[in-house]
């Protein structure tokens, strides 16, 4: 896991590339462009002007053996002052499913949020029906608190999504 750099458009595009098909089912309708080098050169260049406000800290997940992205974390919606809080949301390959890579990052995210950007809460969003995400999340220590109708619109259609939160602790803020 490392920071999201301009250079990964192309392997970002290649993953998304080869994980269109899966990643339809929870994701937005997405133009061709997305699934190009210059979409998501476009897409990083705004991900990277929202994580200079601290409004978003945004990773890729790496294959150093290969050289090739194999999904994503990012730390975004973050607000600080009494609400300290944060939403994450990750993606990884088909191929990688299953290795623990999404807890292994979701850890780390949580590390950094705590103890780099001071969040007292973070929260994440899953499509009712995502059981693997829901049980990485519950690994983490998130805990359901909610489910928000229509709440994001996915393939074409506005869906369900049960919403889950981690306190990471009780100081006061900026402490």
């Amino acid at each position: 896991m490392r920071g999201l750099e301009l250079g990964d458009a192309a392997a970002l595009a290649e993953a998304f590339a080869r994980n269109r098909a899966y990643m339809q089912a929870y994701e937005p309708i997405r133009p061709d462009v997305y699934f190009t080098e210059a979409g998501q050169r476009d897409r990083i260049e705004g991900m990277l002007d929202d994580r200079d406000g601290g409004r978003l800290v945004p990773w890729v997940l790496v294959d150093t053996a290969a050289g090739a992205v194999v999904g994503a974390i990012n730390l975004g919606s973050i607000v600080l002052g009494p609400l300290c809080s944060g939403g994450v949301g990750y993606w990884v390959d088909t191929a990688w499913h299953g290795k623990g890579l999404a807890s292994a990052a979701l850890a780390e995210v949580l590390r950094v949020a705590r103890e780099e950007v001071g969040l007292h809460r973070v929260e994440a969003g899953t499509l009712v029906d995502n059981t693997a995400s829901q049980r990485v999340l519950q690994k983490a220590g998130f805990e359901e608190y909610g489910l928000a109708p229509g709440y994001l619109h996915v393939n074409g259609v506005w869906r369900d999504h049960r919403l889950f939160q981690r306190l990471l602790h009780d100081d006061p803020p900026g402490a």
